[in-house]
């Protein structure tokens, strides 16, 4: 809404319940008069968290709906797919933190998709399982249809990928391991997943593996297979390729095992075992599950005692493969144990060495790095720890403030940096800054070069400083000796 002023902002804001008369009060008493610019006004209102950017963004446009589902207020979106957005939301009264997946738009008319919809929120709705994203609602009314689930802090496996390339066996192994844990459930509750894939697999703050969107075999049942194979989704196409290929039943429960062992290999190597297309015909092509090159040929450092497990998965006949998730969930068991073995030499230190590693420990100021790009947290910890500083990373904004509401003194200061993280972390560090049991603490905001425009909604005092990307590291450790000064040894 263009030349929209403070107060018809703040009007609007009101009115649709993002802001309560007290935060109004509170930011006019602060600018001393209601003459102050819209982008003034918004400023504040970003700084002190009491809006994100995507609220504020759809107010500017004069939008009118889509800030709640029902008592659930969305903050910003986590994710977009062909049938559903995920938005993180929080309770109105309860302030509980969700993730709302939303059918879009364009399908909420079509009562076949809508019906698909619900009718698979309500059979993931029936698991309950720590490595199954438990559903907690469904909801359709009119033509608004979501499910309300947990809020997962943390990304899912193929944005994990993308960033770390490929994982060292033993988190491979562990996070399979959990993959089946909660297939194994599922299988003997009479539910397959039907849509394995990596970013079906969520990956928690606490390095756990979660399933998201269960139940696509029971909403599909009923449906032909030519329906089926022109559906949008392409692993509904994979599957049903893969079982014509092997002269399998639909529904066989062993392609969800099939496909656990592609995305095994795809983390062990970097590489998918299938060839990647959009093309259909190729994807049902029965080359396309014939032609995989053997793990070994891909990557000869794998751990031998890997291979079986994903070769046995990955057998092209089903009668070959595991025939539950059980059993595979329990050579997976096996396999990490004689992984464990061979990856571990246990060097016990000396007395004098312990002894002087904890009086050195005691020495070193703790700084936690908010940063999700791999590449940025090693150069930061690498830098930081040759300067005598302990980091702790985490790629979760959010999960960094709930650290300290769990354990007050976990961290000396902390470092919020926007590079892929976006606004997520220019509204955490604010939170941070401005809440009463943190705002004591130091804290840093790195702003990526493409966010530079951000620096005036964030909060800056002797304490909280902004900075802007392209950075020396050797500036950055001269700031730091500024806001946590080098503690002074213990006399005796």
């Amino acid at each position: 809404m263009a030349g929209m002023s403070a107060e018809a902002f703040a009007q609007l804001a009101s009115d649709l319940e993002l802001l309560d008369h007290r935060h109004l009060q509170e930011i006019w008493g602060e600018v001393g008069s209601r003459r102050v610019s819209c982008g003034e006004f918004q400023q504040i209102l970003l700084r002190r968290a009491y809006l994100t950017n995507y609220q504020a963004d759809k107010l500017l446009r004069g939008d009118k709906t889509g800030y709640f589902y029902g008592s659930y207020k969305v903050l910003y979106i986590v994710g977009t797919g062909t049938f559903a957005r995920v938005y993180r939301a929080v309770h109105k009264f309860t302030d509980d933190v969700v993730a709302v997946k939303v059918l879009r738009r364009r399908f909420a008319a079509d009562k076949e998709q809508s019906d698909r919809f619900r009718r698979e929120g309500q059979m993931g709705a029936t698991l309950r399982h720590p490595n199954i994203v438990p559903i907690h609602e469904v909801v359709s009314h009119g033509e608004t249809h979501y499910l309300v689930m947990d809020f997962v802090e943390g990304r899912n496996l193929r944005e994990f990928i993308k960033i770390r390339k490929k994982l060292h066996p033993v988190e491979a192994t562990k996070l399979m391991t959990d993959v089946a844990s909660g297939l194994a459930y599922a299988y003997d509750a009479g539910l397959f997943h039907r849509d394995l894939k990596l970013s079906n697999v969520l990956v928690s703050s606490r390095g756990e593996a979660k399933l998201v969107d269960f139940g696509l075999a029971a909403a599909d049942r009923d449906r032909a297979d030519d329906v089926l194979l022109h559906s949008g989704n392409p692993r509904t196409i994979d599957y049903a390729g893969l079982e014509r290929a092997t002269g399998a039943k639909r529904d066989d429960p062993r392609s969800d095992i099939y496909f656990l062992g592609c995305m095994y290999y795809h983390i062990l190597t970097g590489q998918s075992p299938l060839i990647e297309t959009k093309d259909r015909t190729q994807r049902l092509s029965k080359t396309r599950f014939q032609s995989v090159q053997p793990i070994l040929q891909v990557d000869p450092t794998i751990p031998k005692v890997l291979v079986p497990v994903v070769t046995k998965a990955m057998e092209f006949n089903p009668v070959y493969r595991f025939q539950t998730p059980a059993e595979m969930l329990a050579e997976l068991h096996a396999a990490a144990a004689k992984l464990g073995v061979e990856e571990t030499i246990a060097v016990r230190p000396s007395a004098s060495e312990r002894a002087e590693a904890a009086a050195s420990a005691a020495m070193q100021r703790v700084i936690m790095f908010v940063e999700s790009n791999v590449e940025m947290q090693n150069a930061f910890r690498k830098r930081l720890k040759t300067h005598g500083y302990r980091v702790l990373v985490t790629q979760d904004p959010a999960r960094a403030i709930e650290r300290f509401k769990e354990q007050p003194d976990v961290a000396e200061c902390v470092i919020f940096s926007t590079g892929e993280l976006g606004s997520p972390a220019l509204e955490a560090y604010n939170l941070f800054a401005s809440a009463p049991a943190t705002s004591q603490v130091p804290a840093v905001l790195i702003l990526n070069e493409n966010h530079k425009d951000w620096r005036a909604q964030a909060t800056h005092d002797e304490r909280h400083v902004v900075l802007a990307m392209p950075l020396k590291l050797g500036d950055f450790c001269d700031l730091m000796t500024k806001l946590l000064p080098p503690k002074e040894a213990a006399t005796t």
